[in-house]
């Protein structure tokens, strides 16, 4: 049963022009004082969001984005401020990028916030994809074995941190605690300070391969599944499931997942289409060189492999594929309540506010679906903070 509402916003700025034919991805470059419009425009999101009984605000961790797209380089620095000025709303890390951090400093920061803001951080894990950011950060991604190893391997400290009361690593890349003398005597552990109150720490990662799946359920993660085509989301999520089932812990199809689309409310789905259009086709200008385009064609291939697809997708596409929604507000509870059957164990869908749509426009369709879509969901609830504030 669907539970809660949220919404992936990536940083992007407001666009001076944006479709398939307005200026290429690779050619935008802004000032920073362009570059930081987002920063006031996640401010205003959160406490719409909060106002409206969203659950959880999910941001992106990227990197030199001087092309618009992308913005937020810290987002533990970023949860914690929009914390102070909200109520209830949480704040979601999709995701930290692991191999980029030191496992420690990323530990401490999550632990921090979680104390100071009681509760309302959600810790986000990623691999990457974007070589400019991590290979100059001094991580592999190229090397795609290489960046795994160093992803678990922190990820291994970072659960240490969180849990044990003290703890010591020897591999590959970290030695934990250093092997010095320390006020006269030899070290063999450390203790990370503070550790989160809230614990085990709810913790998310995207999915992607088999081989991360199998990670995940070994380690308790759920899982986000985003603008994926039905095929191939159906494919992901069962996979899961049956990853926990390997792993001798059972769940229901869905459970643990977050089900991410991208959607307009119109009277019909033609105006819908129209009205995203633009910002649909800016988002894939964008993502689609990465390889995010998760769609299937009639003989169930992945877009981008031999016989299927290698285009930019269209909003046709999206809705075919039902990544998108684009329509009247009945029709998008029907589409919802397809969903939930389909995946009696899903509690969470997560919105994409699409790049290039100005705030204005966004903030209109959160408060369309709040008043007409939200309150349809009867399991639909508002978080309340974990641990109270001491006043």
């Amino acid at each position: 049963m669907i539970k809660r509402f949220s919404v992936l916003y990536v940083g992007q700025i407001d666009f001076e022009d944006v479709g398939a034919d307005a200026t290429p991805a690779n050619d935008r470059r802004y000032p920073n004082e362009t570059l930081i419009e987002p920063y006031y425009h996640a401010e205003e999101l959160a406490k719409h969001m909060d106002d409206l009984g969203f659950y959880c605000l999910w941001a992106a961790e990227h990197h030199f984005q001087r092309e618009g797209y992308e913005v937020f380089p810290n987002l533990t620095l970023l949860g914690v401020h929009l914390a102070g000025i909200t109520k209830r709303l949480k704040f979601g890390a999709g995701f930290n990028i692991v191999p980029m951090w030191h496992p420690i400093r990323l530990a401490e920061d999550f632990a921090m916030a979680d104390v100071m803001t009681r509760g309302r951080l959600i810790f986000g894990v990623g691999r990457g994809y974007q070589s400019r950011e991590v290979e100059t950060m001094g991580a592999p991604l190229i090397d795609q074995d290489a960046n795994r190893a160093v992803f678990e391997e922190n990820m291994e400290i970072i659960l240490k941190a969180f849990n044990e009361d003290s703890f010591s690593h020897k591999g590959p890349k970290h030695t934990i605690p250093a092997e010095v003398p320390y006020r006269g005597y030899e070290m063999t552990d450390v203790t990370l300070v503070p550790r989160p109150v809230n614990l085990p720490v709810e913790i998310w990662q995207p999915i992607t391969s088999g081989r991360s799946i199998e990670f995940m359920a070994q380690h308790g993660i759920k899982g986000m599944v985003a603008l994926t085509g039905e095929v191939m989301a159906d494919e992901m999520i069962s996979n899961y499931q049956l990853a926990y089932k390997n792993a001798g812990k059972n769940v229901a199809l869905g459970e643990n997942i977050a089900f991410g689309v991208g959607f307009y409310i119109a009277d019909n789905k033609a105006e819908a289409m129209e009205k995203v259009r633009p910002y649909h086709d800016e988002r894939y200008k964008w993502f689609a060189p990465f390889g995010y385009v998760r769609y299937t064609d009639e003989e169930g291939r992945p877009w981008g492999t031999p016989g299927a697809p290698a285009r930019t997708p269209r909003v046709e596409d999206g809705v075919e594929q039902k990544a998108w929604f684009c329509g009247s507000s009945e029709e998008f509870v029907s589409y919802l309540k397809g969903i939930e059957e389909k995946y009696p164990g899903l509690e969470d869908v997560v919105f994409q506010w699409p790049e290039g749509m100005p705030w204005a426009e966004f903030k209109e369709q959160l408060s369309i679906f709040a008043e007409d879509v939200m309150p349809l969901f009867s399991g639909a609830e508002i978080d309340s903070l974990t641990v109270p504030a001491n006043d």
